[in-house]
């Protein structure tokens, strides 16, 4: 097969090489494996092609090149690849390993989407970032090496990847993004570096295995949902750093008994705390301004929450449905009723 296309000052051309398809650039006398015939079992992607005399470097894995592959069982990447297209190898749900070389440096959108065979993989140091949805629902990937080359893992970069047991973020990430972990239920334990300084919306979301957790001084902010539903995780020491709690940012820690908030927190977002019915007393800072609607409701096992006078005049949902009286304010639950103690 050829086609040939004219860029300006460019020619490309489409050939098929021993089973392979190649988009061409005949100016730069390089190669990217295009959408390629599957084939099965162990594939080795060659370092160059030859095509008319003329040897091509192979440099890219491109757009969807062996999408849905199943019967692919491993793929060896040469030294000459640099980046990893979108989707390269998403849904070759038979891969079970993968050797990326060092000369790579980015990790596309969904490369390895939905690869629910591979077991492990190892990032190597030149990569940079690790593309929004890069290892989605690799249920069977129990570990995984990130270098200290990367500065971010995308959006639901490993989400569902409920197989892996730890994973250890290295200290040149800056941001955690939306979703990168959640769904991991296998997963009890993470560091977050210090070199962090957001943890995202859904971050951690339904880690139901998560024990414990570090959030380190860097970060300021605690994202929506980022740690919903991590049934598991017993205790959270939040840094001064922090100054905003997002909306249910822990919902649903049914196990958590204790929870320290700094100084430094300013807001309280709506159902932050709501069903961590495992905490039994918290004491709120004078800097918080604000805390959001049922923040602390269906708490079934609180038993005092101390607030600042500076919450006055305070929003009337402050955990569930509240009302004043003579005596104070009274939280009417539906799992408890207790008192709100002011602290002055």
């Amino acid at each position: 097969m050829l086609a040939v296309a004219a860029g300006v000052g460019t020619m490309f051309a489409s050939v098929t090489i021993n089973g392979l398809n190649y988009d061409l650039n005949e100016t730069k006398k390089t190669a990217e494996v295009a959408n390629s015939s599957c084939g099965s079992g162990d594939l080795v992607i060659p370092s160059s092609v030859t095509y008319n005399s003329v040897t091509y470097s192979v440099t890219s894995i491109g757009y969807q090149a062996f999408y849905k592959c199943k019967g692919l069982t491993s793929v060896t990447i040469p030294n000459s690849v640099t980046s990893i297209g979108v989707m390269a190898f998403s849904g070759c749900s038979g891969l079970t390993s993968v050797t990326i070389p060092n000369s790579v440096t980015s990790i596309g959108d969904r490369a390895f989407f939905n690869c629910t065979g591979l077991t492990s993989v190892t990032i190597p140091e030149g990569v940079t970032s690790i593309g929004e949805s890069a290892f989605y629902n690799c249920t069977g990937l129990t570990s995984v090496t990130i270098p200290n080359s990367v500065t971010s893992i995308g959006s639901s970069a490993f989400q569902g990847c409920s197989g892996l047991t730890s994973i250890t973020i290295p200290n040149s990430v800056t941001s955690i993004g939306y979703a990168a972990f959640s769904g991991c239920s296998g997963l009890t334990s993470v560091t977050i570096p210090n070199s962090v300084t957001s943890i995202g919306d859904y971050a951690f979301e339904g880690c139901s295995g998560l024990t414990s957790v570090t959030i380190p001084n860097s970060v300021t902010s605690i994202g929506r949902q980022a740690f919903y539903n991590c049934s598991s995780l017993t205790s959270v020491t939040i840094p001064n750093s922090v100054t905003s709690i997002g909306s249910s940012a822990f919902q649903g820690c049914s196990g958590l008994t204790s929870i320290t908030i700094p100084n430094s927190v300013t807001s309280i977002g709506n159902e932050a705390f709501q069903s961590c019915s495992g905490l039994t007393s918290i004491e709120i800072p004078n800097s918080v301004t604000s805390i959001g609607n049922r923040a602390f409701s269906y708490c079934s096992g609180l038993t005092s929450l101390k607030l600042s006078a500076s919450l006055e005049p305070m929003n009337p949902f402050i955990a569930g449905f509240l009302c004043r009286s003579r005596t104070g304010f009274i939280v009417r639950d539906i799992c408890s009723m207790w008192l709100l103690i002011m602290a002055n």
